[in-house]
């Protein structure tokens, strides 16, 4: 459970009907299998220890007397484990009969939550046994304890005080205002559903549904158990459909019609994290909760979740595809409001034959389209200078030609020397200064063009770049709208392969993969035998990298030791451990130390959950300190 991992586990043991010694047992094998696997939280379903499907049996008081002698013996065989269980059971209190959770831990009974909404339609005649349960909380006396018994637990660890798990069953989430939002705005950041919902054609992708979109809107751990095999097919099939979810993610279901254990690892800080950041998540409950601690071992957990190691670029090819086709539309509808409003017709930038202004002209030239302005107002310069190379600029002038956008060279190569003698630069010193005169010159060319013809200076510069300010200061750094400011290394190479596969055109095609084949690089340096020489990620490190550690740190709100750990069994044969903390260090020294390069970002349209502008996403101040985040690392 150290950073906030915890491994959980949805079980559904192969049960027989009113048979609650059998069921006993089987509940405390798959309690003891999964606890030594490491979950820390086990779910079984509703009434489990006399299954689900035992109808008018639950008004027989034997069944209801060993259903509780069974609940004891569970408690007693997993006193031993470090795991909390809630285990379904029927439990008659005050005459009247409840549907009922227990929580059970270290051979204690924690608590009970009886089942609020009871259903009367359709295949489901519960209430003809069961009594809705309330959010009051009483006791029930149970052999030798006072058990508290309401809908309005909560059972909070006390060493790792961000996991608060609230509890539910079956109907109880299907209902317009569902137990869990309370138990949510009251803290809960793991909900427990005991269910036995049975199958019907499509009712498993229905169920998925409603998992996913309750943990997405109470920013929690869903961790959903449905009864399976050994309940009653009289008129029902149960297929022990189990799903977990985080956040509107599904981390993890079960095939149907199988019994047997669901594992995965959730994040309770990530869950904190993400309600910290929503301001809007609610306000506490009014109703009373009754919170119940328990100590438990902190611990490492194996994780088994696994980890995007490019998680601004979806996996699977169409849902890229969609992706790409997305953040198009968004960067040419941004760029096309603001020619809009300034009534423009011309745009100026600069091309150097690599991926990021690739991307910008491609974004560009969509924009134009859109607006039924000439591709001809498109102004793109080629600006060769000491590191240009023959590919680069080769590929600049063929990829302006081929798009039909107006093509300019500008070789600076005087004016940059000229400057240089002006300040004193020796032109053998290739320092900060010889690069940044280059960068600074070809954005000068740029503006007093734009000047001329009553253009925008459209920026190529991409959110990567960004994070680690790898841009020079009112150089490539400054521009008029920068369309790339929201889209990260990574997935520049992407919408350019995209636009690649789907322009139609096989002469544009092809400059294009020959750019996506092209080393990254500013090239501010002389080539080395007619080649780059000068490759951007053996500088500041990969980009994918980067792009991990950016997204985890700000998306997720990660420490740099949970970052580094998730990126070593990330990347694991890949990048070896040395390698990644050398980067990883890099990017927060750089990250905190650039700011004052982002608090002055031109426009540019947000594009995914993780951006940069000081007026939307990031509110940094340029002059905060990155020693607590560097000292962590030197830590591990």
């Amino acid at each position: 459970m150290k950073q906030g991992f915890v491994k959980v586990a949805s079980a559904t043991p192969w049960i027989r009907v009113a048979d609650p010694v059998y069921n006993a047992r089987a509940i405390c094998t798959q309690a003891k299998e999964a606890a030594e696997h490491g979950a820390k939280i086990i779910v079984f379903p509703e009434l489990c220890i006399t299954g689900y499907t035992c109808n008018d049996l639950f008004l027989q008081n034997l069944l209801l007397k060993k259903a509780k002698e069974a609940l004891l013996t569970i408690a007693e065989e997993t006193s031993r484990l470090e795991a909390l269980l809630f285990v379904g059971l029927p439990v008659e209190k005050d005459g009247r009969l409840y549907n009922v959770a227990a929580a059970v831990y270290r051979g204690s009974i924690l608590g009970m939550i009886p089942k609020k909404n009871i259903p009367t339609y359709a295949e489901f005649y519960e209430g003809r046994y069961f009594t809705p349960g309330e959010e009051r909380i009483t006791n029930f006396r149970l052999g030798e304890y006072e058990v508290p018994f309401g809908t309005n637990l909560l059972f909070c660890c006390e060493e790792l005080p961000e996991l608060v798990l609230g509890c539910e069953i079956c109907e109880d989430l299907w209902v317009a205002d569902p137990p869990s939002t309370s138990h949510a705005l009251a803290g809960a950041t793991v909900i427990a559903n005991l269910s036995a919902s049975n199958e019907t054609v499509s009712k498993d992708a229905y169920r998925e549904l409603l998992v996913k979109s309750t943990s997405a809107r109470l920013l929690c751990g869903y961790i959903y158990t449905s009864a399976g095999e050994g309940e009653s097919t009289q008129d029902l099939v149960f297929g022990g459909h189990n799903l977990i979810a985080e956040n509107g993610t599904l981390l993890a279901q079960s095939s149907r019609f199988a019994t047997g254990i669901l594992y995965t690892d959730m994040d309770v800080l990530k869950i904190s994290s993400e309600r910290r950041r929503m301001g809007t998540f609610g306000k506490q409950p009014t109703v009373s909760y009754c919170k119940i601690p328990f100590s438990m071992e902190l611990t490492e957990t194996r994780l088994e979740r696994k980890f995007a190691a490019h998680p601004f670029v979806p996996e699977d090819p169409a849902l890229r595809n969609r992706r790409c086709e997305d953040i198009l539309s968004i960067q040419a509808y941004g760029l096309k409001k603001r020619y809009e409003h300034i009534g423009g017709k011309t745009a100026v930038l600069g091309i150097s034959g690599g991926l990021d202004s690739t991307l910008a002209l491609l974004v560009t030239v969509r924009t134009f389209d859109l607006l039924g302005l000439a591709r001809k107002g498109i102004i793109a310069v080629t600006m060769p200078c000491f590191g240009t190379t023959d590919r680069t600029y080769e590929n600049a002038c063929l990829l302006a030609k081929t798009l039909g956008t107006t093509l300019r060279e500008v070789d600076i190569r005087e004016a940059v020397t000229g400057h240089f003698a002006d300040i004193g630069q020796d032109m053998e010193c290739h320092d900060i200064t010889y690069e940044n005169g280059q960068a600074r010159e070809r954005t000068q060319v740029l503006m007093d063009i734009a000047n001329k013809e009553n253009a925008l200076v459209i920026g190529t510069g991409d959110m990567s770049e960004l994070a680690l300010g790898w841009a020079t200061y009112n150089g490539d750094h400054m521009s008029m709208y920068g369309v790339n400011a929201g889209v990260p290394k990574t997935l520049v190479r992407h919408l350019v392969q995209y636009y690649a596969d789907t322009c139609g055109q096989e002469e544009l095609s092809k400059v294009l993969k020959d750019v996506l084949d092209t080393p990254v690089s500013p090239e501010l340096l002389p080539p080395v035998e007619g080649n780059i020489a000068q490759k951007t990620e053996d500088l500041v490190g990969p980009y994918e990298l980067h792009d991990f550690f950016l997204y985890y740190m700000l998306r997720c709100g990660y420490a740099p030791d949970k970052v580094y750990r998730i990126a070593e069994e990330t990347f694991a044969g890949k990048y070896d451990a040395k390698t990644i903390k050398k980067w990883l260090k890099n990017f927060y020294r750089r990250f905190f130390s650039q700011q004052f390069k982002r608090s002055c970002l031109p426009d540019g349209p947000k594009v995914g959950s993780v951006a940069l502008s000081p007026r939307g996403d990031l509110r940094m101040p340029s002059d905060a300190c990155a020693r607590i985040w560097l000292d962590r690392l030197e830590e591990i």
